[in-house]
């Protein structure tokens, strides 16, 4: 499957909504991908004024693999400890269309032509949807990317953009799999430990807080949202048995009823029609936003968990040093390190104040803009509802 996403068709895809800042010295988009079986292959697409790079407008071919080695070099950089790195982009999953269209097929059998043609268009269109959102949480990530000011030029971004050819960046071995797994677990274990040393700043004590409480009743509100958007969909397919079972009883009848019955019917394949729209709206205004920003928070959380590290390093230092001038042994080295963690310690602090702020400011104009957006859909689509049912009723009356 071949997609090419045009600007206006992007722009009602357009469910994270993030500061972004567009500079206009460095644009970024993905206007083409191809989709074989479990592959996304992205057309990256760059425009820039920057001397940096070799041409001002350039294109190359990626994989989702290539956009995790970008995110993991950056969290791997120790100069960008005390940034929020934007979260990786999710695995293109394609699974839950693709299951449904051969359960679909399975069950063909069992009904009207109509009902299989309708159900099909239905489950293509939710294929191509998570298609799109594919394309643009991968795409959100470099536009995050090019409107920092620190991150925009790394030198591996500038490779990812720029580099004609393939990256043939491999996919990660099992003793290297199981040594992240490994990597993770410590840091679980560090968090806990990390989390019971006093907090000598005001602001991130109160961030951290928050971002823990905040984390929780997001993750909450996306699974809630997810199950409404899953029921708004089971709406409108039972929509599409409705109507197809009033169509075929219209087919057969002979008496006064057919015409009721008809118009019955296309009530019913109008409204399938709005609860489709409900749920897509529903899915890219607000549960694609509040499972962007569950990954946003991990990250902000990470920038707080590498700031503690440092604290503890600090703390240990000074207990080094003291360890240090009373045995009047190594007192040099041990001032040297003190310094290099206090350093390291007040340069997280810095830019960590700077990003939490941002994130917060970016994070309210998001969430006040989609909700903004979804209510007014859901007036237009409330008041479409209303007009078809009146409609409907009049119809049937003039009859």
């Amino acid at each position: 499957m071949t997609s090419s996403i045009d600007e206006s068709n992007k722009e009602k895809m357009r469910s994270v909504s993030v500061d972004l800042n567009h500079d206009a010295s460095l644009l970024i988009d993905i206007p083409d991908a191809l989709c074989e079986r479990d592959k996304v292959k992205f057309t990256v697409h760059t425009k820039t004024t920057l001397s940096s790079f070799q041409k001002p407008d350039f294109s190359v071919p990626r994989q989702h693999e290539d956009f995790i080695w970008l995110h993991d070099t950056l969290v791997e950089t120790e100069d960008y400890a005390g940034l929020i790195i934007p979260p990786v982009p999710p695995k293109p999953d394609f699974e839950s269309p693709r299951e449904k269209m051969h359960k679909l097929g399975e069950g063909e059998a069992t009904m009207t032509k109509e009902e299989y043609t309708k159900m099909k268009q239905e489950l293509e269109a939710e294929y191509l949807a998570v298609f799109k959102k594919t394309v643009q949480v991968h795409e959100v990530f470099l536009q995050r990317l090019s409107s920092h000011p620190i991150l925009s030029k790394d030198r591996n971004f500038q490779i990812f953009l720029e580099y004609d050819q393939d990256l043939t960046v491999r996919r990660k071995n099992a003793k290297e799999m199981f040594g992240g797994f490994f990597k993770n677990m410590v840091k679980s274990a560090d968090e806990v430990l990390i989390s019971g040393i006093k907090e000598v700043d005001d602001f991130f004590e109160q961030e951290k807080t928050f971002l823990l409480d905040y984390y929780s009743k997001i993750k909450d509100s996306t699974a809630k949202a997810e199950k409404m958007t899953r029921s708004h969909k089971n709406i409108a397919d039972d929509y599409i048995h409705i109507s197809a079972t009033l169509s075929s009883l219209s087919a057969d009848d002979t008496t006064a009823n057919k015409k009721h019955l008809e118009k019955l019917a296309d009530l019913f394949e109008k409204l399938r029609k709005v609860e489709g729209r409900v749920a897509s709206d529903q899915e890219l205004k607000l549960t694609e936003l509040l499972r962007y920003y569950m990954r946003d928070i991990q990250a902000a959380k990470d920038l707080l968990y590498r700031r503690a590290r440092a604290l503890v390093d600090y703390e240990n230092s000074n207990k080094a040093l003291d360890k240090a001038r009373l045995k009047s042994k190594d007192i040099p080295q041990a001032e040297q390190h003190q310094q290099q963690c206090l350093q390291k310690f007040d340069k997280l602090s810095d830019s960590g104040k700077k990003e939490l702020t941002s994130f917060k400011g970016r994070r309210v104009v998001a969430f006040r803009k989609n909700l903004i957006e979804m209510a007014e859909l859901e007036i237009k689509h409330a008041k479409n509802n209303v007009a078809l049912l009146q409609g409907c009723i009049d119809l049937l009356k003039s009859i």
